[in-house]
C-alpha cells in the first residue's frame, strides 16, 4: 500500500501540505493506475507496477526480465489530521502489514526540496502520521518525507502549509515529485534499505 497524504478538494490541491497527494498522482500516472473507487474514507486504485531489467542485465542474462508488484494506492479523504481513519481500516480490510505500507507526507522540519525515506519511528509532529500510527496500532510503516521547510519569519506554520508552492519552488518540486516516484519504485523492488541508501543522499 502506498498512501499519499493531503487534504481533499480543489482549493487544497496545490498546497505544500498536499505534496503527498501530488507525488502519488505522479506515480499513478507513470504506471497507468487510476484511483476510481471510494472505500473506507479514501479514494483508492490498484494495479501492477513493472520493472524491466537494465540493458546491462539483459546483455548478461539474455532475455529481458520483467518484475511485477501489485500495489494499492490510497488518498485519504478525511483531511490530513485524520488520515489514519482511512489508512488503518484499509490496511485491515486488504490484510496489508505495516511493513508493506509507504506513506508520503510533507515535513516542516526537513529542508525544502529534500527527500528522506524512513523505515519507521514516531510522527515527528506530523499529525497525519500521528493519526496513522494510532489507527494502525503500530509505527512500523515506511515514510517518504518530503521537506517543505519552515515558514519565513513569524508566519504561522498552519497558514504556511496551506499555501500553494510558488513558481520558484515549483522549479524544485516538479523534479522532486518524479524523484519520489523513482524512490517508490526502488522500495517496491529492492526494499527500504536500498531505497534509503539511494535516495537519502
Amino acid at each position: 500500500m502506498i498512501a499519499g497524504l493531503g487534504n481533499p478538494g480543489v482549493r487544497y490541491a496545490g498546497n505544500r501540505h498536499n505534496i503527498g497527494f501530488q507525488c502519488l498522482d505522479v506515480f499513478a500516472r507513470r504506471h497507468g493506475i487510476d484511483l476510481p473507487r471510494m472505500q473506507l474514507k479514501a479514494r483508492i486504485g490498484d494495479g501492477w507496477v513493472q520493472k524491466r531489467s537494465s540493458a546491462l542485465e539483459t546483455l548478461q542474462g539474455g532475455m529481458p526480465q520483467i518484475a511485477r508488484q501489485k500495489v494499492l494506492l490510497v488518498k485519504p479523504l478525511t483531511y490530513m489530521n485524520a488520515s489514519g481513519e482511512a489508512v488503518g481500516p484499509l490496511a485491515r480490510y486488504y490484510d496489508v502489514e505495516p511493513d508493506d505500507i509507504m506513506v508520503i507526507h510533507d515535513d516542516l522540519d526537513l529542508e525544502s526540496g529534500k527527500l528522506r525515506l524512513r523505515r519507521d519511528g514516531g510522527s515527528g509532529g506530523q499529525n497525519g502520521v500521528k493519526s496513522i500510527i494510532r489507527h494502525l496500532g503500530s509505527p512500523d510503516f515506511h515514510r517518504a518525507r518530503v521537506g517543505i521547510g519552515r515558514p519565513p519569519g513569524r508566519m504561522d506554520p498552519a497558514a504556511y502549509v496551506l499555501q500553494n508552492f510558488s513558481p520558484e519552488e515549483e522549479a524544485t518540486f516538479g523534479p522532486l515529485r518524479e524523484r519520489v516516484a523513482d524512490a517508490l519504485e526502488c522500495w517496491l523492488f529492492e526494499g527500504i534499505d536500498a531505497a534509503m541508501n539511494q535516495f537519502n543522499g
